[in-house]
């Protein structure tokens, strides 16, 4: 990775151990309503985890996610560039502490990631923390070695076609002799050329944090070059049952359009 990524990493890293707290307090013990009813479910059915299994979380932020898979019988370790995050992820794991493992790990440095142990892991797990990568070279890279032999490499994002910062939310309403339709929308702008921007992703947060969205093409092809093929894939959104927010420019009203996307990766040998 050139200096200027490196910046960019070291910069994003400030970013999130100021923006902690507010994260912590969103997700909480149980993750947000994207957690909960798109990541979570769709993640745990393509590790199709069993117990015993030692599964590394990468960007794991507040330990969500490890928690759920420690609950389902596998041993965690799981990793973060913010210590603020990981000291929250461990005040929150306690009861659980002989489960998962936490340790800060900048998951863009291939030596880091490596010095966990070649061929240790029986799968592994990055829930919506690429687009918070500067680089994921590294991290594909790594993952080959980290992994058993088969061991799948399971990742979410947010959606690279529809929830991007070269995308939009719109509501389009019109008169239907006498009803008044309202529609959601997406408008795309830019897909092919997204540079990394800052922005805000939840209420009071403190700083705008920083969003290395990736076309497909990109983010496969790290994947590729590092051995992997794609052997699962879940595009997500959620349901009309669960969609009952008041903002028409919520992600809920939003049931034919998926804001996540979650890949299956794994060594063909």
């Amino acid at each position: 990775m050139d200096d200027g990524l490196k910046a960019l990493s070291a910069e994003s890293a400030e970013i999130w151990d100021t923006n902690a707290p507010a994260w912590d307090a969103r997700m909480g013990d149980d993750g947000n309503a994207f957690q909960r009813l798109l990541v979570a479910p769709a993640a745990e059915r393509l590790l199709a985890v069993r117990s015993g299994q030692l599964i590394l979380d990468v960007g794991c932020g507040n330990g969500v996610f490890s928690r759920r898979l420690a609950r389902m019988g596998a041993r965690v370790l799981a990793c973060d560039f913010s210590p603020a995050l990981i000291e929250r992820a461990r005040s929150r794991t306690r009861e659980l502490a002989d489960r998962v493992t936490y340790q800060v790990l900048d998951a863009t440095d291939q030596s880091q990631l490596l010095a966990l142990g070649e061929a240790r892991f029986d799968s592994a797990v990055s829930n919506m923390a690429l687009m918070d990568m500067a680089a994921i070279e590294p991290l594909f890279a790594a993952m080959r070695r980290l992994l058993k032999p088969g061991g799948p490499f399971v990742f979410s994002v947010m959606h690279p076609c529809f929830n991007t910062s070269g995308s939009a939310l719109m509501v389009e309403s019109w008169d239907d002799a006498g009803v008044i339709r309202i529609v959601p929308a997406i408008k795309v702008t830019r897909y092919m050329g997204l540079a990394p921007t800052k922005g805000m992703a939840i209420d009071n947060q403190p700083v705008p944090q920083f969003y290395f969205h990736r076309p497909l093409h990109v983010l496969f092809e790290a994947g590729f070059r590092a051995g992997f093929v794609v052997d699962g894939l879940e595009e997500r959104a959620f349901t009309a049952t669960e969609s009952d927010a008041v903002r028409h420019l919520s992600w809920l009203n939003f049931t034919e359009i998926p804001p996540v996307m979650v890949v299956r990766m794994r060594s063909p040998g």
